[in-house]
């Protein structure tokens, strides 16, 4: 079975960045599982495994556009360190789960400076060109209840 809109399929992967360095990888854990079609993953990579089938294995070069997107510097925000409560010490590249219009977001803190902290909305892999290496280990039917609910269950796909 090749991989179409409403069916799962199975991947192994190694996520590496243009120098190399390795940002993710499924070694050691269960395969990703999604739903085709269902912008469960990266669209630069979606478009890739169509057609592909078990056994297939391939590199994957996604521009940045196709990926988390290009960097935004409307993203980018000056708040007051006050804001941070309960935080001993506001340090560069820590993390919060910050309430938007959106939803929950993660921000990370990309400057200090005196009482003023500066925070990037941006997804940390934004304007990054990502290569992946993929196998594919399972592509099958997806079941009524996945398409009505946008993703893969069971093994390796999100739980509710």
């Amino acid at each position: 079975m090749n991989i179409s809109d409403n069916c799962v399929a199975s991947f192994h992967y190694t996520l590496t960045d243009k120098d190399g360095k390795v940002l993710d990888s499924s070694d050691g854990r269960e395969p990703l599982a999604y739903l085709h079609g269902a912008s469960n993953i990266i669209p630069g990579l979606e478009k890739e495994l169509v057609g592909k089938q078990v056994g297939d294995k391939l590199k994957v070069d996604v521009p940045a556009a196709e990926a988390y997107g290009e960097r935004n510097d409307e993203m980018m925000q000056e708040l007051p360190a006050n804001m941070f409560t309960g935080v001993e010490k506001i340090e560069v590249g820590m993390e919060f789960h910050a309430q938007t219009e959106q939803g929950t977001q993660v921000v990370s803190i990309a400057a200090v400076d005196g009482d003023t902290v500066t925070v990037d909305a941006n997804h940390p892999l934004a304007g990054v060109d990502l290569t992946f290496d993929v196998e594919i280990t399972e592509v099958r039917e997806a079941t009524s209840e996945e398409q009505e609910h946008g993703h893969a269950h069971g093994a390796g796909g999100h739980e509710h």
